[in-house]
């Protein structure tokens, strides 16, 4: 068991992951049974990174012929660095898991080009890709082949895959819908933590990708199932967790995995027995209190009407009718177009989500520090 099973980041395996059987069953009878493709929607930090490991964790236990491929779109800026991502972590994978077929493919692999190396901390065998930008979809199509004639099923997580959107040329998500079209051998996980992007990008008619694929939304694990799984670990080592005080912190957080995560861990590294209230908002003053320089520097960042209108946000918890001269008068805000313009703004940088009409300050913790400002 490691130190604290509250994990902030990474998957270390199902013992550490709370629930989410329904969305597990979902994404791989949908998948194995090869009905359609998923698109995975969250809001950031709920915990679809996890979700997706798991599930592909589970699916190769069920089927372990099957080629698994983890893509992390997010750190990409052009449709060369995706494809070239896309295909080293594709060719690593079969290197590392999939011997037979990359034997079987040398000669596709030539054509690619690719360097073999060893990763000096891990010792695995690592595969790099260097990509001329007049070649990209010749590639990314040879990389399509290489799975497609695998002859075993491929599932392949696309994740933050509302990046695509923004690279130039424009017609990226023509590009790979009209490659991914045709494929009978691999299946995919969309998935993206921008709800705005990922919900035009694939229920928008005008878009490639419209009803291409099945959606699944991930909503916050139930309280009942999240304390149970919480308390466990507690009382594996003889204390407890007050139910009554897990009820006001996931009420507080909205259940938002990775905020519950982060004080769970907090009051796991510093408490055995969690009855009192206070050991909660101490947990959550002093994670506050971590991330005030990087708050004061965001802050810095927006223009007088934004910060109003986000602290404004977050008061409410969650905000609705924020044109409203009463929302207006209460928080001292300026003219309805101008709180528009400013939301426009807030939107675009990801401060605030829209959800159900209503709108969120998307980091939890940033909005209980608003609200502690005069």
């Amino acid at each position: 068991m490691i130190k604290n099973p509250f994990l902030k980041y990474g998957y270390q395996g199902p013992e550490y992951f709370c629930d989410r059987e329904t969305e597990i069953q979902t994404i791989s009878r949908t998948m194995s049974g090869g009905a359609s493709n998923i698109t995975l929607i969250s809001p950031r930090r709920m915990g679809k990174t996890g979700l997706i490991k798991r599930t592909f964790e589970q699916m190769l236990n069920d089927t372990p012929q099957a080629v698994f491929v983890y893509v992390d779109a997010l750190p990409t800026r052009s449709f060369e660095e995706f494809v070239q991502i896309f295909g080293e972590n594709v060719l690593t994978t079969l290197q590392n898991r999939h011997s037979s077929i990359f034997k079987r493919t040398l000669d596709l692999l030539k054509s690619l080009r690719p360097v073999f190396s060893t990763d000096a901390i891990t010792g695995n065998p690592t595969v790099s890709l260097s990509i001329q930008p007049d070649n990209a979809e010749m590639t990314l199509s040879q990389i399509f082949d290489l799975l497609e004639q695998s002859g075993r099923p491929c599932y392949v997580a696309l994740d933050e895959f509302q990046q695509v959107s923004t690279f130039t040329p424009n017609n990226v998500e023509a590009i790979l819908r009209s490659h991914i079209q045709f494929l009978k051998n691999v299946r995919f996980i969309f998935a993206g933590s921008s709800m705005h992007m990922m919900t035009q990008m694939f229920m928008s008619a005008k878009r490639p990708f419209f009803n291409s694929t099945q959606i699944v939304t991930l909503k916050p694990i139930d309280e009942d199932i999240y304390y149970a799984w919480a308390n466990r670990f507690f009382e594996m080592r003889g204390g407890h967790l007050s139910r009554e005080i897990f009820h006001t912190m996931y009420s507080t957080l909205d259940g938002h995995t990775w905020y519950v995560q982060a004080v769970l861990n907090t009051l796991y590294d510093n408490h055995v027995q969690v009855n009192d209230e206070a050991c909660y908002q101490q947990a959550i003053a002093s994670i506050v209190e971590e991330n005030e320089d990087y708050y004061q520097n965001l802050i810095a960042l927006l223009t007088n009407n934004q910060l109003k209108l986000l602290r404004a946000i977050a008061c409410e918890g969650k905000a609705s009718a924020i044109n409203a001269s009463r929302f207006i008068h209460r928080y001292n805000l300026k003219t309805s177009s101008s709180v528009n313009t400013a939301l426009k703004s807030l939107l675009d940088k990801e401060l605030v989500y829209n959800q159900a009409k209503t709108y969120e300050v998307a980091d939890r913790f940033l909005a209980l520090y608003l609200r502690t400002l005069p």
